[in-house]
């Protein structure tokens, strides 16, 4: 569906609102409804459970949003936690350098996928894209042009080169998104922390941070930890929480925000095993979303090209958003740097004693981190769907759906009376409700008719729904209509909850 289209449903039925909008609202900062929080919720819960309660030796932890200062030294955020940032003197816009190169070659690639699509449908089953992209002379030229632009960025943004990107945004006639102009600045680098000050103290000495990211957080209490569980290497710590991100640009909805919530773990590992588990948790993870209804075409790894200082192994798991495959989730193989750094600047000692090999060593980590809010977007842009289906009276008719996994549905059912100016329909529906609620977030709807109130509990993902009729005060059973197929079947009330609870537990994934 189209991604406007999108947003304003998230917005319509309760999933999503801009932040603060009576007030015109604040960029980049959204607010979860009462449907988007209960989704939220069940993604935390369907990762929580698989990443914590599916595993023996992975523990969990919420620390504190702010730390000490010299934490950010020691992980390098203060000095290198920068973005490449540019202005347009004409129009006053400010962009990240290498999203504006990005674009480029996002533009140049549309182009490519335009031609491929064009030949494939000249050519039908006959055509073979990989053939096509290797011979045909425009897309070759096209390839090399993208292929340039990227790799000239890698390196410089790997050597701190600013002068060289803006002079790659005038060599690539790059121009201003909003109003076509070159007229570019230089670029300068931007620290992307917010900074805040700590009780009545002033200046310097009182300034710390609002963390750019969970990850430190698990990584100073390695050893209390580690001591408290009598965790034994390999294990992990695992952890979901806010933080927070001076972004030039934030852009794409809640792909984007300055306010974010992570969810992380960090797997310590003896030095020189890392690589095999980083391979372990690549595939994990991929699993992990395929098994909630991820298709596969809508996944894929990307190795990182620029390396950060800190790892010697990292791949991305992307999506295909509405906007095209972007980040999803991180593998990073981060070898000892962080325990080290930390150690190094507090003094502390953060090793482990191996007691198979009588000795003490800093554990190396494989880090797997993913958004939370971009989780949350990548399952509204796979279940809001349009489709044709069968109306009462057997007409085709257009209906909106939101056709998530049962496990991580906002509201798992709604019950329906046939009417609600009957009485003894509305006291059998409240009894139905009253013996649902406690297994399930479920609701309560009578206004309408029957027929329009499918269609508003298919708009918000509802897989099932329960009609109380004038059968029911006969025979004690219920229509219960599911979302997807549409087929409605009868049966006991006693058995609602159980029928219920057990298509929309989390169990069958994991």
């Amino acid at each position: 569906m189209d991604f406007k289209n999108l947003i304003s449903h998230c917005k319509e039925y309760g999933f999503i609102f801009p932040s603060s909008e009576i007030y015109d609202g604040l960029s980049a900062t959204y607010d979860y409804g009462p449907l988007g929080i209960e989704l939220k919720k069940n993604i935390k819960d369907y990762w929580w459970k698989s990443m914590v309660q599916m595993h023996q030796n992975i523990v969990g932890l919420d620390a504190a949003i702010f730390m000490h200062p010299k934490t950010w030294k020691a992980s390098g955020h203060v000095d290198a936690f920068n973005d490449p940032l540019i202005d347009n003197k004409d129009s006053k816009k400010r962009y990240r350098a290498d999203q504006l190169i990005e674009g480029y070659a996002e533009k140049i690639e549309a182009k490519i996928q335009k031609d491929v699509a064009k030949a494939a449908k000249k050519f039908g089953d006959a055509f073979d894209e990989k053939q096509f992209r290797e011979t045909n002379g425009r897309i070759i030229d096209r390839q090399k042009k993208i292929d340039y632009a990227i790799d000239t960025m890698n390196q410089h943004l790997k050597d701190g080169n600013m002068e060289g990107l803006k002079n790659l945004i005038d060599e690539l006639e790059i121009v201003d998104p909003e109003g076509g102009s070159r007229n570019w600045t230089e670029v300068r680098q931007f620290n992307l922390m917010f900074s805040t000050q700590l009780g009545a103290i002033a200046g310097e000495e009182g300034k710390i941070y609002l963390r750019p990211e969970t990850a430190q957080g698990i990584f100073v209490n390695f050893l209390n930890v580690q001591k408290s569980t009598r965790q034994k290497l390999p294990f992990g710590i695992a952890q979901i929480g806010k933080a927070f991100r001076n972004e030039i640009v934030a852009r794409q909805f809640i792909f984007r925000m300055r306010e974010f919530e992570q969810m992380e773990m960090q797997f310590f590992v003896k030095p020189g095993s890392e690589i095999k588990w980083y391979d372990y948790w690549k595939q994990t993870r991929l699993q992990w979303h395929k098994s909630i209804g991820t298709p596969e075409d809508h996944l894929r790894y990307h190795d990182h090209d620029n390396l950060a200082h800190y790892a010697n192994a990292a791949v991305d798991i992307e999506f295909k958003f509405p906007f095209g495959f972007r980040e999803l989730e991180g593998i990073h193989s981060r070898t000892d740097f962080d325990l080290k750094s930390h150690q190094e600047l507090s003094g502390k000692k953060l090793q482990y004693f191996d007691p198979a090999d009588n000795e003490s060593y800093v554990p190396y980590v494989v880090e797997t981190s993913i958004g939370c809010d971009r989780m949350f977007l990548s399952q509204v842009s796979l279940a809001l769907q349009e489709e044709t289906v069968p109306d009462a009276d057997g007409k085709d008719s257009t209906r909106t759906v939101m056709k998530f996994h049962p496990a991580i549905a906002p509201v798992k059912a709604a019950v329906l009376p046939l009417l609600k100016n009957k009485e003894e329909l509305v006291k059998a529906a409240t009894d139905v409700f009253d013996k649902l609620k406690g297994h399930v977030i479920c609701q309560y709807d009578e206004k309408d008719a029957i027929g329009r109130r499918y269609r508003r509990q298919d708009a918000i993902g509802t897989p099932y729904s329960i009609t109380i009729d004038f059968d029911t005060l006969e025979d004690n059973t219920v229509t219960i209509r599911d979302r997807d197929t549409l087929e409605q079947k009868r049966i006991k009330i006693e058995d609602v909850a159980k029928v219920v609870s057990d298509n929309c537990t989390m169990n069958t994934i994991l």
